[in-house]
């Protein structure tokens, strides 16, 4: 039964926003240079959450000896920064979400492993996550998810008790993060999961289909 929750966390990429479609046209242009194909729409769908290193090793298979993984990084951030936002999206039934978060007087919260200067380069293309609480991001600390210390500094940025959020996000470092850091852990899965992915293994409470279960969630708990 999940209990009394004061604030939802979220993460950022396959959560709130499908960033997929520039994130892999950046990694795409990364694996041209060095004569690779293109990410298939399987690899996609499985490594965005990864980040750039995700994307790009499995681009590769093996990132070949002679190349340096920072350098190809280093590049794929530079492509992605120069389109960060063509083809990016709100989930369906996100801005209904944060609006109904909003009227029933819930706080809410970014914590993404995404670098600080990406996400305030994003977000203003999104004039509904400007009204987050706190946003925490991947280089906001010294250490990021699965480290559970970042989702403390959220919930204390938002002056809400860490027992007493929910944090949604899409990958298992997610609910890695979220069960260190004593609170409720719910996968997104809308986001990021590919079949090779058991998110019934996380040890999360439960794995949503639709942003909307969010508010299923906070009503059983006698919100």
């Amino acid at each position: 039964m999940a209990m009394k929750k004061k604030a939802v966390l979220f993460d950022l990429d396959g959560t709130l926003l499908d960033t997929a479609p520039d994130m892999a046209h950046a990694a795409n242009r990364v694996l041209a240079d060095h004569n690779q194909p293109p990410l298939t729409h399987k690899q996609i769908q499985a490594n965005t959450s990864m980040g750039a290193k995700g994307l790009l090793t499995a681009g590769f298979g093996t990132i070949p000896a002679h190349l340096d993984i920072m350098a190809l990084r280093d590049d794929f951030l530079r492509y992605y920064q120069d389109n960060i936002c063509v083809n990016t999206s709100l989930y369906h039934g996100v801005v209904a979400l944060l609006e109904q978060l909003d009227d029933k007087g819930i706080d809410w919260g970014i914590m993404t492993n995404k670098p600080g200067f990406l996400t305030d380069m994003l977000l203003p293309f999104f004039p509904e996550l400007l009204r987050a609480k706190t946003v925490v991001c991947g280089d906001t600390l010294a250490v990021a998810k699965p480290h559970p210390e970042p989702l403390l500094h959220a919930s204390k940025q938002m002056g809400v008790d860490h027992r007493d959020c929910i944090y949604i996000g899409d990958i298992e470092k997610d609910m890695i993060a979220a069960k260190a850091a004593n609170m409720a852990g719910y996968v997104a899965g809308w986001g990021y999961i590919g079949d090779e992915h058991t998110p019934s293994d996380w040890h999360a409470l439960g794995v949503l289909t639709h942003p909307s279960e969010i508010l299923a969630v906070i009503s059983s708990s006698n919100y």
